[in-house]
């Protein structure tokens, strides 16, 4: 167990490193999920080596396996920033057993727990955004309403007849209530999006993997608002023709793998798997 205890350790310093950086930059440094990985691998082979048993190493470059395509599905579906996206990946060889037979459980026990803990994170931290950002929040809110009345009329109207069916089946009242809150979600986290996390700064101030607010024209060439952010020469060419651009900032979402990975080690030491809770 103690082997454990030294990949939770050191796991937890280089979260803790990126979560400070996340928030004063609002970016985590490749470095610290590339060192992160070398270490937890070197770790492991070196271990096994010295134990003639290689199932603990392979276990963990499963794990670094399996949190590369959740990393990548993450991040190709808007959910995830790059740097995200790799202190995930770098977490997957932490994340395994020792043994092959307990790899599903445990991934399956921390992804329940990021979700829960990204929910709840996401939501509290979009409140406080809508407090700061009031008078903007309230105005772009009721523009997308005023925009989108009829979808929403619509909406509404098929709430209340899937509600209604509840009365044969429970199920229906249900899904009617999710139909109507999942859309007002919808909106409000697109309000909140507009409103309290746009920014405008100098263009001196741009660093590589900003997300501009719209695209950006220069003369016959056009620099696009995507996701990947912009590039270095991207940056140069927009410094020569504009003081300032708006950008689109994040909420940082490291502080949801500290908090996550916290509780999962508890969990583990406990012995308690959630896994076994739903199977």
């Amino acid at each position: 167990m103690y082997e454990f205890f030294f990949l939770w350790v050191l796991s937890f310093v280089f979260i803790i490193l990126a979560v400070i950086q996340d928030l004063k930059t609002r970016e985590i440094d490749n470095w610290l999920s590339f060192s992160l990985i070398i270490f937890a691998i070197g770790f492991r082979f070196f271990f096994s080596l010295f134990q003639g048993d290689f199932e603990f190493f392979f276990c963990g470059l499963i794990g670094f396996g399996i949190s590369f395509i959740l990393g990548n599905v993450f991040y190709y579906t808007k959910i995830f920033a790059g740097g995200d996206a790799k202190l995930m990946i770098s977490l997957g060889v932490i994340l395994a057993p020792a043994k092959f037979s307990s790899i599903s459980s445990n991934f399956f026990d921390f992804i329940l727990i990021f979700l829960l803990i990204g929910f709840s994170y996401t939501i509290i931290t979009s409140i406080f955004l809508c407090i700061k950002n009031f008078k903007n929040f309230k105005k772009e809110f009721s523009t997308s309403l005023k925009k989108n009345k009829k979808k929403m009329c619509l909406v509404i109207l098929l709430s209340l007849i899937l509600s209604s069916l509840g009365f044969f089946e429970i199920t229906f009242f249900f899904l009617g209530i999710l139909t109507f809150l999942t859309s007002y979600l919808y909106l409000y986290s697109k309000a909140v999006d507009e409103s309290c996390m746009v920014r405008k700064i100098s263009s001196k101030n741009l660093r590589e993997g900003d997300w501009l607010y719209s695209n950006v024209h220069i003369g016959k060439n056009v620099i696009k608002a995507k996701w990947d952010g912009v590039t270095k020469k991207e940056i140069k060419e927009i410094s020569k023709r504009f003081n300032h651009v708006r950008i689109r900032e994040g909420i940082p979402f490291s502080p949801v793998f500290l908090i996550s990975f916290i509780i999962f080690v508890i969990l583990q030491i406990l012995k308690i798997k959630l896994w076994e809770s739903f199977w």
